[in-house]
């Protein structure tokens, strides 16, 4: 009989285990000749773990009282938009897409309704520094746009791009190594994320944005995102939070050096 060709498709589908038992053993075969295409989709199933470990508590969370007393129409958009943040998320290589669709509506549903706008703008960095974070670092090919080796390319484009200049904090002493940096979609504008690395391959991600610019709050905060632990703090028209797996007290001695750091810039 001869043998299907393995496509795409039938990776991510071998990822979310939606593959027929019949094609279970070639892909299996196929990647175990292929050891790079099996580190990429195991990279793929980790960020599909840490999307649900992130997202599961909001869609088990109960409606608020003042949307189940709007019209009938915006009731069925809500249960759409629930559907469509089901299907995103359990999807394959989802994760931006996941952002795109419920970004600000799912995180000022996370806060409380009497909130002051500012106070959820500003509880909302944190949230969507962890999505970045959980979408980009597990990807093992190409985690940023363009790498540390074109560090200065890097800076000039994303500072362009922000219309501020900005560039990322040196990280070196406390074992940690610029990979490089990405430009991403915010709420309202473009945002930056610089991704690092140490020798064990954990990964730390600073996402930096302008759209907080009117609050001034400049606290430091912690969150605790799911998987991800993020400190994040507001210092003149930039946002800053810093996100990564490691323990909280980690993390807050690497968010002192950053921000130590920044002062100097």
């Amino acid at each position: 009989m001869t043998q299907l060709p393995v496509t795409e498709a039938d990776l991510h589908a071998y990822v979310d285990g939606l593959l027929p038992e019949s094609r279970r053993d070639e892909i299996e075969a196929y990647l175990a000749a292929r050891p790079e295409e099996a580190a990429r989709l195991q990279a793929y199933r980790n960020q599909n773990d840490a999307l649900r470990k992130l997202f599961n508590p909001v869609l088990s969370e109960p409606v608020p009282a003042r949307l189940n007393a709007v019209p009938h129409r915006r009731s069925w958009m809500l249960q759409q938009l629930a559907a469509g943040l089901a299907i995103a998320f359990l999807g394959g290589g989802a994760g931006w897409m996941l952002h795109e669709r419920v970004g600000p509506q799912a995180e000022l549903a996370l806060a409380p309704a009497s909130a002051p706008a500012n106070v959820q703008r500003v509880a909302s960095l944190a949230r969507q520094a962890a999505i970045a974070h959980v979408v980009y670092s597990p990807d093992v090919k190409r985690p940023v746009e363009i790498g540390a080796d074109q560090e200065d390319q890097l800076v000039t484009w994303l500072s362009k791009r922000i219309g501020s200049q900005i560039r990322p904090p040196k990280l070196g002493k406390l074992g940690y190594e610029l990979i490089g940096g990405r430009l991403l979609p915010g709420e309202t504008g473009p945002v930056a994320q610089f991704m690092y690395h140490d020798v064990a391959g954990q990964r730390l991600t600073l996402y930096v944005s302008t759209e907080q610019a009117q609050n001034k709050d400049t606290g430091f905060r912690f969150a605790q995102e799911g998987p991800v632990n993020v400190f994040y703090w507001i210092d003149g028209k930039f946002g800053y939070a810093l996100s990564a797996g490691a323990d909280k007290g980690e993390l807050a001695r690497i968010a002192t050096v950053v921000y130590e750091q920044l002062q100097k810039t």
